[in-house]
């Protein structure tokens, strides 16, 4: 069962990449959209859960302390090292920072399937409801990891091979639990700094961006959309 579900996450992820790809031309709609799901799976999922695993030993203040690290993080990073890369020659400059977002979606997808795994290692049942989790937002994942690195430069070529690398991370992260365990509060903490990662992208990169490319209503409505559809999926999925 476990590895159907893992070749669903990566289904799931793939297909979200192409049609990215595909529908490039809606570029701006797409962003607008990837902004509100990338946003609404650090809200909705990601700070829930965060909350649920490190509750049993961290204050709900703590963990949401971890998320505001985890934005600063990132942010610094972005700001003090993604920013001053090659500052001589801008598009390998904006490729460096496309890799650097897609990066960091591949691993959130690799914890995804820790995550999996992990559940799976407490019962059927808590596997079965966090990979539904998992799975509802994997298609929104393939289409912001394809969207950080296209937005910045890359060719359809090394777009599809990130797009690769993240739809075989949930499948990677469930076969890495077959060699380790950990515990719930560990996965607390990564999920709050992971949900200030996103919290980041979401609101400071793809947000702006989507908006300058095409300052339409229709591009704040796909935002709004975008977050819709990820809280009535993850609420479909906890029921």
């Amino acid at each position: 069962m476990i590895l159907i579900i893992s070749l669903a996450a990566f289904v799931s992820t793939f297909l979200g990449g192409i049609f990215a790809l595909k529908f490039k031309d809606k570029l701006h709609l797409i962003l607008g959209f990837s902004a509100g799901a990338i946003i609404g799976v650090a809200l909705f999922d990601l700070l829930p859960e965060a909350i649920e695993l490190g509750g049993g030993v961290y204050e709900v203040s703590s963990i949401t302390s971890l998320v505001a690290l985890g934005f600063i993080i990132y942010m610094l990073i972005d700001r003090l090292v993604i920013l001053h890369l090659h500052h001589e020659d801008e598009p390998l400059h904006h490729k460096d920072r496309g890799r650097f977002g897609a990066g960091s979606l591949s691993f959130h997808s690799f914890l995804d399937g820790v995550a999996i795994g992990l559940a799976f290692q407490v019962s059927v049942a808590v596997g079965a409801v966090v990979a539904i989790a998992v799975l509802v937002h994997d298609f929104s994942d393939g289409i912001n990891t394809v969207n950080m690195v296209v937005k910045n430069g890359a060719s359809r070529k090394e777009a599809l091979r990130w797009l690769l690398l993240d739809a075989c991370a949930p499948v990677l992260g469930v076969l890495s639990t077959y060699f380790f365990t950990l515990s719930s509060t560990s996965l607390g903490v990564i999920l709050a700094l992971f949900c200030g990662f996103f919290l980041y992208i979401g609101a400071s990169d793809l947000l702006p961006e989507s908006h300058h490319r095409h300052p339409a209503v229709w591009t704040t409505v796909s935002t709004i959309i975008g977050m819709a559809v990820l809280f009535v999926a993850i609420q479909f999925a906890g029921i």
